[in-house]
């Protein structure tokens, strides 16, 4: 499609892939169209893992640290790599290293590393506690503030139009959605239940 990457110009497309069905979302500002593009974005996170680095600065025994805000589920450590080279009968070999784990403290989000990093651990490898994280796609005003590639503009653009098939769908429970062809009175693309299906199918089996 011609449009950019910016959130506006993608709404603007997704709008006019829904052809006359566009016209049962009828919020001020496009936001249910805004809705079902980042729910979209949200899921482009599994099809297109978006993986980024963070640091955390390690206290000696202090088990809890604020998670990334942008932070979907915790990957991997670059921490705990020198300590495979230094065997268990050396004086400075750091026992057993911390598992990771993703928790909620009332309303923030941490990162738990268990049993906490002691001091004898943090002198030999360090305070810096570097880790990759998969974090969430987002879609901002201007193209460049969009985390998602240019090239998966389709997909994304498929998937906020399986959003926007569910929510008819569900709405079809008191408002039915008339998609037929005027004619023959018969079916033309199926019911928004069908379609979000056949969509869905189509989004995940993309590579």
């Amino acid at each position: 499609m011609p449009g950019t990457m910016a959130k506006a110009d993608l709404v603007e497309d997704l709008k006019a892939s829904l052809q006359d069905s566009a016209k049962v979302f009828t919020a001020a500002n496009d936001a249910d169209f805004k809705r079902h593009l980042d729910a979209a974005a949200l899921d482009m996170g599994v099809k297109r893992p978006r993986t980024l680095m963070g640091t955390l600065t390690l206290v000696a025994d202090q088990y809890n640290y604020a998670a990334p805000a942008d932070l979907l589920s915790y990957k991997s450590d670059l921490w705990g790599i020198p300590a495979r080279r230094i065997q268990p009968w050396e004086n400075n070999y750091p026992g057993r290293l911390p598992d990771v784990h993703v928790a909620l403290n009332g309303t923030t989000r941490e990162l738990h590393l268990l049993p906490a990093p002691d001091a004898n651990q943090i002198s030999v490898l360090g305070s810096a506690f570097r880790f990759y994280y998969f974090a969430a796609h987002t879609l901002g005003p201007l193209a460049a503030d969009t985390t998602i590639l240019p090239g998966d503009r389709g997909l994304l653009l498929l998937r906020a139009q399986a959003e926007a098939m569910k929510e008819m769908a569900m709405r079809n429970i008191v408002k039915p959605v008339q998609m037929r062809d005027g004619l023959s009175n018969g079916p033309r693309n199926g019911t928004p239940s069908f379609l979000f299906e056949t969509l869905m199918k189509l989004f995940e089996g993309t590579r």
